[in-house]
Order: C-alpha cells, then structure tokens, then sequence
C-alpha cells in the first residue's frame, strides 16, 4: 500500500451542518500529500450523503468514509489508525478546520526531526481561536522539544494540533470499555511519552477552533458521568505522568467524587483513588460548602 505524507483524521457525529467548513479548508492547503478518513459515529443526518458528494468531486486528495455504529471518539480513532496510508496522523475534529499552510507547516517540521538522535512521536504546530488568537500561550521561539507529560512545565497549555506518527500510535491503541463511549486521549498520549517519545511543538498556529454547544468540551461532566472506568483512567494517568501539584491533584479526586457519588460507596471511591477516609471527608465539605453558595 502507497505510503503518503499524512492521514487527517476526523471523526464526526451529525455534524453535516459544519463539516463543509473542514473539506473547504482541506482543498485550499498549500500541498495536497493527504489523505482524509472520516469515520460516521452513527450520525442520523445528511453527513453520509454530503460526504459521497464530495467523493464524486475531482480531487488533489483522497477521502475515505466509513459509517459506523456510534462508539465514541476513542474507537473511531483505533478504527481509522489501522486504515490509515499517512506517514503522520492528525486528529481533526469535525467543529474545526485548518489554515492553507498546516500540512505544509506540518511537513517542514517533521523533517527538521533528529531522528538519530532522540525518540520523536511526531510533531504538533498550535490552535488558535482565529490565525492571530492562539489557544494557551505562545512560545518565545520557533519550537520547543518535550514530553506531552511535560506540557506544563514548557508552558505548552491549552489544546494542540499534534500529528504523530501512525506506526507508532499502532503500538498504542486507545482502550475500549464496555459499555463506555468516552475516554480523554491523554491516557494514550501520556503513555507515549512515558516510554521516552518527544514531540516537536512549534508555534505556528495551523488549527482554528470552535467549541460548539454540541461539543465534547462543553459536556465534559456528563461524558465523565456517563463514562466513570474511562475517566478514572485518565485520572491515574494524569497523576502517574504529570506530577500534579497537591491542589491540582485534589481537583481530580473531586472531579471524580462528584461524577461517581451517586454509583459508587465512599469505600469504592477510595479504593480507586488510592485515598483514606480524611480525604472523601474533605472531598464531600468542599461539596458540601459549594452547594451552600
């Protein structure tokens, strides 16, 4: 199978009304060594006919479209990493789109890597709310080479545009739970960089973002109500990679005490946490003087 430069990736769910805005900014990029998958998280509108719309288009890029039933994000990104011809895959969400340089900016970087070197995952350039308002804070220089798990430390906050190397995101399939449809994706980016692998973040932003109401990141407390065994594992990756500060540390604890309480015994919560009994207690007065506001 013909290897190209890089997979974009999006994964959508009834999203016919915006994803028009994606395709537009995939044809004017300035090179065109993509492929786009697209993997239909069961939507119920017009997504799969507009999509084969295009398909019948002449194109500079190949689009390949498989409708699924609705799994979640998680599953539609291991579905899609096993199809995938690109070199890099990059995660593009069906709310965003992308400047006319990012694959080029994407490209240029990836071929500064030492690979000799150090261990890289691949490279990731900046989002931004429009191409001058970028998301988190900007670097002082052109680039800077760390962990995921260092992304604090560097200053690197805020959502990224990462494109990692797809044979090494085959080594790292996202876990699938039962009855769960929802898990962060940096439980799998944090076990990439707990084996040593480095990327590449430069500042140039090439990803233009919209937080919609229908969104993942609006509903973060629902999908973490919905999804408990997902969420603990991302708060044990969190705490196991990024040495969070104590405060940080006790916002997790309290995110999952308020997510699960009405699931799960005080004894469960402890046990899964790996707290005492002093801790639920604080847990429930932080709650307890919140709700008194």
């Amino acid at each position: 199978m013909e290897e190209i430069f890089c997979t974009v990736f999006t994964p959508t769910y009834n999203r016919e009304y915006i994803l028009p805005k994606l395709y537009n900014s995939l044809k004017k990029q300035n090179i065109k060594d993509f492929e786009w998958i697209i993997i239909d998280d069961g939507s119920m509108d017009g997504t799969e006919e507009l999509v084969k719309e295009w398909c019948s288009e002449k194109l500079d890029f190949p689009i390949v479209y498989k409708k699924v039933e609705n799994g979640g994000k998680h599953r539609a990104i291991n579905k899609a990493i096993q199809i995938a011809r690109g070199k890099l895959f990059f995660i593009v969400d069906s709310d965003d789109y992308l400047t006319e340089d990012a694959i080029e900016k994407i490209k240029y970087y990836e071929s500064t890597l030492q690979k000799n070197k150090k261990k890289y995952a691949g490279v990731s350039g900046f989002r931004g709310y429009t191409k001058q308002d970028v998301i988190g804070k900007q670097l002082k220089k052109d680039y800077i080479d760390a962990l995921n798990s260092e992304r604090k430390k560097y200053n690197l906050l805020g959502d990224k545009a990462e494109a990692y190397y797809t044979e090494i995101l085959k080594k790292y399939p996202f876990p699938e739970i039962d009855g769960e449809k929802f898990i962060p994706e940096s439980v799998v980016w944090n076990r990439i960089a707990s084996d040593g692998y480095q990327l590449r973040w430069f500042r140039d932003i090439i990803y233009i973002c919209n937080y919609l109401e229908d969104g993942l990141t609006k509903s973060t407390l629902q999908l973490y109500k919905k999804n408990p065994k997902g969420y603990l594992m991302f708060i044990q990756s969190e705490i196991k990679n990024t040495r969070p500060s104590y405060i940080r540390k006790l916002k997790y604890y309290y995110g999952y005490y308020i997510a699960v309480r009405e699931i799960k015994t005080d004894e469960e919560i402890t046990k899964d946490l790996g707290i005492n009994n002093n801790m639920i207690r604080l847990l429930k007065l932080i709650s307890f003087s919140k709700n008194m506001k």
